[in-house]
């Protein structure tokens, strides 16, 4: 027989007992990490680890623009990038940035030969 454990209710005072500075919580800043570790400890979410690893090695721009997108709201952003230089990654998005042979590029090209005239837009 299994039991069941259930954890103790937090009493909440009646709102005539909360002060006015009491009232509203401070917003909160996003943290940056220096590891993952920490991060996890808090419950903090990591993209990497909620979303399939290949999103951030991805093939199309548009996917790999996506990836990036998915790191702005990381806490280990900073740390990730500046490890990933340290190592020189040489591919994949790391840090909010995309890495080609080691190297931070701005945009990922499409496969193919390019077009020999401008394309209106």
């Amino acid at each position: 027989m299994s039991t069941v454990i259930t954890p103790p209710t937090p009493s909440v005072p009646p709102t005539s007992q909360i002060k006015a500075d009491q009232a509203d919580p401070p917003e909160v800043l996003p943290m940056q990490f220096t590891s993952i570790d920490q991060a996890e400890e808090l419950g903090l979410p990591i993209p990497c680890r909620a979303f399939d690893p290949e999103v951030f090695f991805a093939e199309t721009p548009a996917d790999v623009e996506y990836a990036k997108s998915l790191c702005g709201t990381c806490p280990v952003k900073d740390a990730c990038l500046t490890g990933a230089l340290e190592r020189r990654e040489p591919w994949g998005v790391w840090g909010g940035e995309l890495f080609v042979q080691g190297v931070v590029v701005a945009r990922k090209r499409p496969r193919g030969r390019p077009r020999k005239t401008e394309v209106a837009a």
